[in-house]
């Protein structure tokens, strides 16, 4: 009975899933402006200020969640983050290498998206900040201006970084605010160590409950983004699996090889917020 019961609820998760991956933009270039990268360091972006934020106010809880401490955040440390912001705005982003541009759009999406919930605190989840009853979120509100080019959230994430990078790693350097989103890092991301950096983001996740869970029963239950991005980390869920286990510490691969069942998705859309400072 308890079966039959659950195949409805089951059904309904899943179509829920497909909705939602169908629903995300298609990694299309925005503008041809956007390839263009130097091979050699002609202009470096100074993101020491998101340095100071970052570290001053992302917090790791006992579940090895990075936290953003939004409530403690003053008003002298708000107009710097903006202040930042702009400073990225004037960027010549043609000038600078792949690496740079990479880095420097991550930063700006991480960034602005902090801004965002600053805007708008307090709030439970990003998906409360929306535009209308069809909207899920800010990510299609208009939130710089880079080059000439009005961007939002979805344009840098799906419209430059994928279509330009093909990078999947960048899934685990994006962070939307929600608490099963891969850690807000609390440095600025920098194209030095841009590499070591992008791989140690994939391990923690990976390593984290909210990226891989293998029930004592074999059951599989893998973070959304394996599903919302599958084409970015393999061609079908068998070879996104085999991209897990490599990634995977000994014991996590081995209960992967040993999965029974379909494989559930889960996310976290609660908001990325660290308790309060004594």
């Amino acid at each position: 009975m308890i079966r039959y019961l659950l195949l409805p609820f089951l059904l309904l998760v899943s179509a829920c899933v497909s909705v939602e991956r169908v629903a995300l933009p298609k990694p299309t270039l925005l503008s041809p402006t956007f390839q263009t990268t130097q091979e050699t360091v002609r202009k470096r972006v100074d993101h020491a200020a998101l340095d100071e934020f970052l570290g001053k106010y992302v917090r790791q809880d006992a579940q090895g969640i990075n936290r953003v401490a939004y409530a403690d955040v003053t008003a002298t440390d708000r107009k710097s983050l903006q202040t930042y912001l702009e400073h990225l705005e004037q960027t010549n982003i043609s000038a600078l290498t792949r690496d740079q541009q990479l880095a420097f759009w991550i930063n700006m999406y991480n960034a602005e998206t902090i801004e965002i919930i600053l805007d708008n605190y307090p709030v439970s989840s990003i998906r409360e900040i929306n535009d209308g009853f069809l909207s899920f979120g800010p990510w299609d509100r208009p939130v710089a201006t880079v080059d000439g080019q009005t961007v939002t959230l979805n344009d840098i994430e799906h419209r430059i970084i994928r279509p330009v990078f093909k990078e999947p790693r960048i899934h685990y350097a994006l962070n939307c605010a929600a608490a099963g989103c891969p850690n807000l890092m609390d440095r600025a991301w920098r194209a030095a160590t841009l590499d070591h950096d992008l791989d140690a983001a994939e391990r923690a996740y990976v390593n984290n409950f909210r990226g891989v869970r293998v029930a004592p029963n074999g059951g599989v239950t893998l973070s959304k983004i394996y599903i919302w991005f599958q084409e970015d980390f393999g061609a079908n869920e068998t070879e996104v699996l085999q991209r897990l286990q490599r990634v995977a510490k000994p014991e996590l691969s081995a209960a992967l090889a040993r999965r029974s069942g379909s494989i559930r998705y889960a996310y976290d859309w609660s908001l990325n917020e660290a308790q309060r400072a004594p």
